[in-house]
C-alpha cells in the first residue's frame, strides 16, 4: 500500500475535564480526499490545530511525508508543503487581492512583513503570486481589495495563497462554510480538481459535498474518531447514524 502523506497516530489533546481529542488516529493518502466530520463540539477545530502545529498533543504523534513534525511551529509545516485554509478568513480585506497571495506566501515561509515592500517587486514573487490567483480564476481581480470579493471568492483567495506553498497535502476547515448552494457546487468541482495536485484533508458541514468528493471518511464524536470508512461505510454504520447523520442519511 501507498505510504500515507500525513499520518495522526494516537493524538490527544484535554482542556481542563475536557477531552477535545482522545487517541485519534487517521491518515492521508496520495491523490485522496479524506474528510473529517462531526458535530458541533466533537473535536474537529483541536484536530486541525494539532495537525498545522497551532496546539500541541498531549499524547501521540503527527507525521507528514514520513517525518515526525509534532514538535515542529507551524510556519516550519507550513515550509514542508503542509498547507491549510481556514473555518475563519484570515484575509487582510484592507490589501488587494495579489498583497494578501504575496504576503501570505511570506508569512508562511517564516518571513515577516517587514519584508512586504520589497516582496511586491519581486518579479519571480508576484508570478508565483499570478500563477495561484490563475489556478483559482482570480487573476482579473488581482487589483482590487480582499472586502470587495463575494465570499466564495474569498474561499477560493485563501486557496489561492495556499498553492504558493507548492503543497505537498491541504488541510481545509470547512471551505464551504456561508456558501449558498451554487457557490458550495462550484467549491466541490473546484476541490476535486485540486486533489490531483495533492491530497486533501477536508473537515466540513455539508455533507452532499462530503459524499461528492470523499474517497474515505472518518467520524468525530466527543474526540474520538467512532468510524473510518468509504462513503457507503459510512451511511451503513449504525453508530455513526445513531451519533450523527441521523436516520435521514
Amino acid at each position: 500500500m501507498t505510504e500515507p502523506v500525513l499520518s495522526v497516530h494516537n493524538i490527544s489533546k484535554t482542556f481542563g475535564a475536557v477531552k477535545a481529542c482522545d487517541d485519534v488516529s487517521l491518515d492521508l493518502r496520495p491523490g485522496e480526499i479524506h474528510a473529517v466530520i462531526g458535530p458541533n463540539g466533537a473535536g474537529k477545530s483541536t484536530l486541525i490545530k494539532q495537525i498545522c502545529g497551532g496546539l500541541k498533543p498531549d499524547a501521540g504523534r503527527v507525521e507528514f511525508l514520513g517525518r515526525d513534525v509534532t514538535s515542529l511551529r507551524t510556519s516550519a509545516r507550513a515550509q514542508a508543503g503542509l498547507a491549510r485554509t481556514f473555518q475563519v478568513s484570515e484575509l487582510a480585506m484592507e490589501d488587494t487581492v495579489l498583497q494578501n497571495v504575496t504576503l501570505g506566501a511570506l508569512a508562511a515561509g517564516g518571513k515577516g512583513p517587514g519584508l512586504f515592500r520589497a516582496a511586491l517587486k519581486n518579479t519571480g514573487l508576484r508570478d508565483r503570486a499570478m500563477s495561484a490567483l490563475m489556478r483559482v480564476g482570480l487573476e482579473d481581480h488581482a487589483a482590487i481589495r480582499a472586502s470587495e470579493l463575494s465570499h466564495g471568492q474569498r474561499r477560493l483567495l485563501e486557496v489561492a495563497v495556499a498553492l504558493t506553498l507548492n503543497p505537498k497535502a491541504f488541510v481545509m476547515d470547512e471551505p464551504m462554510a456561508g456558501m449558498g448552494a451554487e457557490g458550495s457546487k462550484r467549491m466541490t468541482g473546484f476541490l476535486d480538481q485540486l486533489r490531483a495536485q495533492a491530497p486533501i484533508l477536508l473537515v466540513e458541514h455539508d455533507m452532499d459535498a462530503v459524499f461528492a468528493l470523499a474517497d474515505r471518511l472518518s467520524v468525530l464524536v466527543y474526540g474520538r474518531v467512532i468510524a473510518t470508512g468509504t462513503v457507503e461505510d459510512i451511511r451503513a454504520n449504525e453508530e455513526v447514524r445513531t451519533a450523527y447523520l441521523g436516520e435521514g442519511a
